[in-house]
């Protein structure tokens, strides 16, 4: 009898943990796309220049030509492998003017002060940000489609202190005479830029992160919202009486609960409603060139799962009620502070900092329903988890380091075209992967599988009778950059390696 119980309870192991008793083969799950249910349209992934690509910009030709090509080639090798990840939005920061101020600017890293077109005396320099115009042309060349000219201080010559930072306190580093003229300057900017560099912003964020003081450190200023629709009412109707098509976005909230909930400031919280419910005195929703979108930063809500869940899940709700046509954009990330153990210090290039922003990556477009979605730092020369590319801290040029987050954003932004929408792919939770689906406006079907389990997957794709049954795969994982898998037969179980990130294309 004991032998019959010991024998019973092997099988009932092995019959376990998705394995078929029979052959000793681990049973495939079943995952179903159905491009026919469809959510949000994606409009891009992107990066920000911000601070290294005034450096970089101007380092030798083949050093700043492979930093371009890393992140907006859509290229490939010889091997069939992708040479960039395709990036499809890059962010301009327009500088405050702190790089002039030096030591005086109180921002001690002289990295992160920035050059801008405002001098001293309120006259333009138009020949200023060299470095980033470089970047912003080569985007351009390697076909990235949308340009975002984004602000983290009024020019020095325009705030109440005299620097790119605040003093303190809740409200905008600007005096009320002071904003059309800092509205002036956005506009003036970007005909600079559209005329010498050939690049026109589709949107201008005038500010950012509004929520924190910015005392020091970066540049930065608070905003209250009433400061923030007065700015946009100024700033909206002067591009449009210049004739620019150039929208204005909001507001980079510093964490997405601001969106929704009073946060650190009522003041400064409860955003979507506040911009766009007609029945608020802060609405603009009716405002010339205002972008219906509203934009904000991940940081903070990615502990883990059910933080995830719960914050994005509010957010879309807060959304389907004020304004369902209102699209949200995830505007700025990377990891900081402590997330349930995963701290933000000490750089990594390998696959733990990859499938983690992955899993970020997953739940903003799949619960909060994102319709672009973007990194901070494309490039850093800091010992942080806050780049795509690592450098030398060099302002003539240095070594390159890939890391492993680069390649896995690339099995998003790589695949996954602007004006493509998230269908739906179902699978049961219990399979521990992250799987999402994506129909580009060609017809392609993308989905992206992210594995953090220590072991492999198998699966079986179900797709409608009338695709395609073979499709190209792509892999990110400790051995495979972006790497191309060659032809998948998607009528035989696929297998998704551990610790890996999968995208195939139909």
């Amino acid at each position: 009898m004991l032998y019959i119980i010991l024998l019973l309870i092997t099988v009932f192991n092995c019959c376990s943990d998705n394995t078929d008793a029979n052959h000793g083969i681990r049973a495939a799950t079943a995952v179903t796309i159905d491009p026919e249910t469809t959510f949000q349209t994606i409009h891009n992934f992107g990066a920000s220049d911000a601070w290294s690509c005034q450096f970089t910009g101007l380092w030798p030709d083949d050093q700043r030509n492979r930093l371009a090509d890393l992140l907006f080639s859509m290229g490939t090798r010889d091997d069939g492998s992708p040479e960039g990840i395709g990036l499809s939005c890059w962010r301009f920061n327009i500088g405050a003017g702190s790089a002039a101020q030096g030591d005086l600017s109180g921002i001690d890293d002289p990295w992160r002060r920035a050059e801008s077109f405002m001098q001293n005396d309120k006259s333009y320099n138009r020949e200023k940000q060299q470095g980033q115009r470089w970047f912003l042309r080569a985007a351009k060349e390697r076909g990235v489609e949308t340009f975002i000219g984004f602000v983290n201080s009024p020019p020095v010559a325009l705030t109440k202190n005299g620097k790119a930072h605040s003093s303190g306190g809740n409200s905008m580093n600007l005096t009320g005479e002071n904003l059309p003229a800092f509205s002036k300057y956005l506009v003036e900017v970007t005909q600079n830029i559209s005329r010498h560099d050939g690049v026109l912003f589709d949107y201008i964020s005038p500010v950012n992160e509004p929520q924190w003081e910015w005392k020091g450190g970066q540049e930065g200023s608070p905003w209250k919202n009433d400061e923030i629709a007065r700015l946009c009412r100024i700033l909206g109707n002067d591009l449009h009486e210049a004739g620019l098509p150039t929208l204005v976005e909001i507001s980079e909230a510093g964490q997405l609960n601001h969106l929704y909930e009073a946060g650190t400031d009522a003041e400064r919280g409860f955003q979507i409603r506040e911009f766009f419910s007609p029945a608020s005195a802060n609405y603009i929703g009716n405002v010339p060139n205002m972008a219906r979108k509203i934009a904000a930063h991940s940081y903070f809500t990615t502990a883990n799962d059910k933080i995830m869940t719960d914050v994005r899940s509010r957010l879309n709700q807060e959304i389907m009620q004020v304004d369902p046509a209102l699209e949200f954009w995830m505007t700025e990330y990377c990891i900081l502070g402590d997330n349930d153990g995963f701290r933000g210090n000490r750089r990594d290039l390998g696959m733990e900092t990859a499938l983690f922003v992955a899993n970020v990556i997953h739940s903003d477009l799949t619960t909060a329903r994102a319709s672009a979605w973007h990194w901070w730092l494309a490039i850093s020369p800091y010992d942080y988890k806050d780049g795509l590319i690592y450098i030398d801290k060099s302002t003539s040029g240095g070594t390159i380091n890939e890391s492993k987050l680069l390649w896995a954003m690339g099995n998003y932004a790589r695949f996954i075209r602007p004006g493509a929408k998230v269908i739906q792919a179902s699978h049961p939770e219990e399979s521990g992967l992250k799987i999402s689906a994506y129909k580009n406006t060609g017809g392609e079907i993308v989905i992206v599988m992210l594995n953090r389990n220590a072991d492999s997957k198998t699966l079986k794709i179900n797709l409608p009778g009338n695709y395609r049954k073979q499709a190209r795969g792509y892999e990110t994982s400790e051995k495979n950059n972006l790497k191309l898998k060659g032809e998948i037969n998607l009528d035989e179980p696929l297998e998704v390696e551990a610790k890996s990130i999968l995208t195939i294309v139909i």
